[in-house]
């Protein structure tokens, strides 16, 4: 039965993550919700290893980019948005303890996750399918980049999957990005909001138990996943990149349908 949980993990965290390289939505809005449909572990301990997983997959990314010179981070108005999202990691992770709190079984907690994670996802995909036809905007101010960033933050430390698809969606609509550049830009604010959601549930709300074994593994497929699809993204043009996203954003939201129909039915 042991050797089955790691490998659904294992597998999980490896598609996941190449898929999430490509899409710039980070692995853990895969990993998070398939997990939680396959209940292999409590939904504390999934949103724990799926954030540490998210951690590593962006901060590798991130940092190879840099050191490579190849990075399409605009550090002066990302970072402002990085700001805003580890504060956001911050408010979202206590709002999701506080969420779970107010259920006999706090497992319950994964339906109001995947509830959210439904709705983010099909208004992403409503406005990916319409971009064309919606004026983007070109915001300057970094009072609201901070607080796009700190929305951005809050929803994905709530829902446990550090970014996603309305990262990207929210730096093309409100910054004008291309695709592929909203890719890098998003897993540079990922790594903020997660790594502060993190932390937090480190020093302040413990540590789930689970085997570090399975962490390791996860973060090591992780590297190996989000090298995979690193490549795929440099071979892509932005109009298949924009067609992989959306293609992810459905598959997400069957998942979630059938996660809120789990802990709710």
């Amino acid at each position: 039965m042991k050797t089955i949980l790691w490998a659904i993990c294992y597998l999980v965290t490896f598609a996941a993550c190449v898929l999430g390289t490509i899409c710039g939505m980070g692995g853990g809005i895969i990993i998070k919700p398939v997990l939680d449909a396959a209940g292999v572990m409590s939904v504390s301990t999934i949103t724990f290893l799926s954030g540490v997983t998210v951690i590593a997959m962006s901060c590798w990314n991130v940092g190879k980019n840099f050191l490579k010179k190849e990075s399409e981070v605009e550090l002066r108005g990302t970072g402002i948005l990085a700001v805003g999202a580890a504060i956001g990691g911050l408010l979202g992770k206590q709002l999701f303890t506080m969420t779970a709190g107010l259920f006999p079984d706090q497992n319950t907690a994964g339906g109001v996750q995947a509830v959210l994670l439904l709705i983010a996802t099909l208004a992403t995909l409503l406005y990916t399918l319409r971009k064309d036809r919606i004026t983007s905007l070109r915001i300057a101010s970094p009072v609201a980049s901070l607080l796009i960033g700190l929305a951005l933050g809050m929803l994905g430390a709530f829902l446990g999957i550090g970014g996603g698809s309305f990262n990207v969606a929210a730096l093309c609509f409100f910054f004008s990005m291309l695709t592929k550049r909203a890719t890098q830009n998003s897993l540079f604010i990922v790594l903020f909001s997660q790594l502060t959601s993190t932390l937090k549930t480190v020093l302040f709300d413990g540590v789930p138990a689970f085997q570090v074994t399975v962490l390791l593994g996860m973060v090591l497929l992780e590297i190996a996943g989000s090298e995979l699809g690193c490549r795929i993204n440099k071979k892509i043009n932005n109009r298949q990149a924009t067609v992989c996203l959306e293609g992810a954003m459905v598959l997400i939201m069957v998942i979630s349908v059938f996660n809120i129909v789990k802990f709710f039915g």
